[in-house]
């Protein structure tokens, strides 16, 4: 069973794409976006799931680079 997360922009802070991963991503851990970009996850958040649920909410927070 992987780990559903949400890729989440550090400067808007608003959520990028959904990403599934084999294990609990790493904070230094770097994987490419849909859009074929290579980040790096700078922070990991586990939050707390929904009463009467077992799916807990995973968000990991990247910068992306500006595009020149």
């Amino acid at each position: 069973m992987g780990i559903t997360a949400t890729i989440m922009n550090t400067v808007t802070g608003r959520p990028i794409q959904k990403m599934t991963f084999g294990r609990m991503p790493k904070p230094w851990a770097s994987f490419t976006l849909e859009t074929g970009e290579l980040v790096t996850a700078e922070r990991i958040d586990i939050g707390k799931p929904a009463p009467g649920k077992v799916v807990t909410p995973v968000d990991v927070w990247i910068t992306l680079k500006p595009k020149d």
